[in-house]
C-alpha cells in the first residue's frame, strides 16, 4: 500500500458555541457609591419574540459580533425540548452587554424582530409595580420598536413589549418598565391622552393581577343595587318589595 493511500486526511474540529447558562454567577462588582457600598453590573441578558427554529449557534454569530459572548442558552420545553421562544445570552463585561442590547434590539433573526432586555434574576423586581406603565388604545401598526421608540425619551426603559394575539396581531396593549417610577411618571403626563397614529391613547401605572383582584372585591362590596328586568306589567313597587324583603332591608323599590 502507497504512502499516498494511507494518509488520513485531519478531521477539522467542529465550532464549539459555549452554551452553559451561569445561574448565579452572572454579575460582577463594579464602582461603588459614596458609602463605599459596590453595587453588582449584570452580565446577562434576556432575548425575546424568537422563532422556535433559532438556535444557540445562531445567535452565537449574532452577538460575538458585538463581544465577548460567554454562554447562550435557548430554554426548551424540558419534555418536547421545543424552544420556548427565548434565551439568555451572557457577556464578560458588562460594557459587551450594553454593547448588545443598543446594537441589536429588535434585529430580525429569521424574520422576527428579537426583544432583548436586561435579566432579572430577582424575584421581587420583577414582581415589583415601580416603575411599570400600562397603555391601551395602540394602533395595531405600533410594534415593540415603535413602543420603545415612543417611550424611551422619558427614561431608561428596562423592558417594552405590546401584547399580541396567537398569529402575532396586536391586541392594542402593551407594557413599558422603566428604570426609576420618576421616569414612569413622566410617560404617563406626557403621553396619556395624547394621539399616536391619530389614535387616542390610555397611560397609566401598571397595576398587578392581585391587586385588581383586590379592587374588584372591594368595589363589588360597595354596590347595593340589584336590576331585576323581565317584569309583567301588572307588577308595581309594592309587590316587587314584597318580593324582596325577605332577603334583607330594602331602601328603595
Amino acid at each position: 500500500m502507497s504512502d499516498a493511500a494511507s494518509t488520513v486526511a485531519p478531521t477539522v474540529p467542529p465550532v464549539e458555541v459555549p452554551v452553559a447558562q451561569p445561574i448565579e454567577q452572572t454579575s460582577v462588582p463594579v464602582a461603588g457609591d459614596s458609602n463605599g457600598n459596590a453595587p453588582f453590573s449584570n452580565l446577562s441578558l434576556y432575548v425575546g419574540e424568537l422563532d422556535a427554529s433559532v438556535t444557540e449557534a445562531m445567535l452565537y454569530e449574532l452577538f460575538k459580533i458585538v463581544g465577548s459572548v460567554a454562554s447562550i442558552r435557548v430554554c426548551r420545553d424540558a419534555i418536547t425540548r421545543r424552544s420556548l421562544g427565548y434565551a439568555y445570552v451572557n457577556f464578560h463585561t458588562h460594557a459587551d452587554c450594553e454593547n448588545a442590547l443598543q446594537t441589536l434590539n429588535y434585529t430580525e433573526i429569521k424574520g422576527r424582530p428579537c426583544r432583548i432586555m436586561w435579566s432579572q434574576r430577582d424575584p421581587s423586581q420583577r414582581k415589583s409595580g415601580s416603575g411599570n406603565i400600562f397603555i391601551k388604545n395602540l394602533d395595531p401598526s405600533i410594534d415593540n420598536k415603535a413602543l420603545h421608540d415612543t417611550f424611551a425619551a422619558f427614561g431608561t426603559v428596562l423592558s417594552c413589549k405590546v401584547a399580541t394575539g396567537e398569529h402575532g396581531n396586536s391586541l392594542g396593549y402593551g407594557f413599558v418598565h422603566y428604570e426609576t417610577r420618576e421616569a414612569a411618571e413622566q410617560a404617563i403626563a406626557n403621553v396619556n391622552g395624547m394621539l399616536l397614529n391619530d389614535i387616542k391613547v390610555f397611560v397609566g401605572h401598571h397595576v398587578g393581577r392581585a391587586e385588581r383582584v383586590e379592587r374588584t372585591k372591594g368595589l363589588r362590596a360597595q354596590f347595593t343595587n340589584v336590576y331585576v328586568k323581565n317584569l309583567d306589567a301588572e307588577v308595581d313597587d309594592a309587590a316587587l318589595s314584597e318580593l324582596f324583603s325577605s332577603y334583607g332591608v330594602i331602601t328603595s323599590a
